[in-house]
């Protein structure tokens, strides 16, 4: 069974797949509490599939562009089951998961943009059902367009992204559906910050002379 989830977004998502369907899902109903949604999300999908941690054969987890904290909590979840069950971790583009779920939808050209905060966006272009550009992290004036637009970034600032449609977040029912299905390009479970993170360690103090 693939277990696949992502923490790219304010909000946790789980979802369990048996090689042919996903059986069971998750959703958090709390934003940004990665940490303390993510276990009991797993457990719930677990236990709605009847299923225990050892008939996990596959991880799948969302790289994002995301926040620090948020992707540090499902990337190094990932990482640490991959080791303990020894079984595959496969990431994907959380952008990607957003564009798979608008192709299902019949879209074909677009543009998936995510709020990144300090009024940017996470944004990436896709031409045919393929990303052309990006991940990026913009301004929302800079990357202004009337095309349609994926994801919480359009919805966010309208005024930059007048086709704003759904879905807003990344779903990991559909994650696990891309890596079953290879529909994107599949990565190491590492994360795309594309940016410092927002705290840093301070610079050693002078000594006092």
């Amino acid at each position: 069974m693939l277990l696949a989830f992502d923490t790219a977004t304010p909000h946790v998502t789980v979802a369990l797949h048996d090689g042919e369907r996903v059986v069971a899902r998750y959703s958090s109903t709390e934003s940004m509490r990665h940490g303390e949604m993510l276990a009991p999300g797993i457990a719930a999908v677990l236990a709605e599939a009847g299923a225990i941690s050892q008939d996990i054969t596959a991880v799948a987890v969302g790289v994002g562009p995301g926040p620090f904290t948020g992707l540090r909590v499902g990337l190094v979840t990932a990482r640490t089951m991959g080791y303990a069950l020894e079984i595959p971790v496969y990431g994907v583009c959380s952008l990607d998961v957003l564009a798979a779920e608008a192709i299902d939808a019949g879209l074909t050209d677009f543009v998936v943009a995510t709020d990144a905060r300090r009024k940017e966006v996470y944004r990436a272009a896709y031409e045919n059902g393929a990303r052309v550009s990006g991940p990026d992290v913009v301004k929302p004036l800079d990357a202004a367009t009337d095309a349609l637009v994926v994801g919480y970034g359009g919805t966010l600032y309208p005024d930059a992204f007048p086709n704003a449609r759904g879905p807003e977040h990344p779903d990991a029912a559909v994650l696990a559906d891309v890596v079953v299905g290879e529909r994107f390009e599949l990565l190491d479970p590492e994360p795309l910050y594309l940016r410092r993170p927002d705290a840093v360690a301070g610079l050693p103090a002078k000594k006092v002379s």
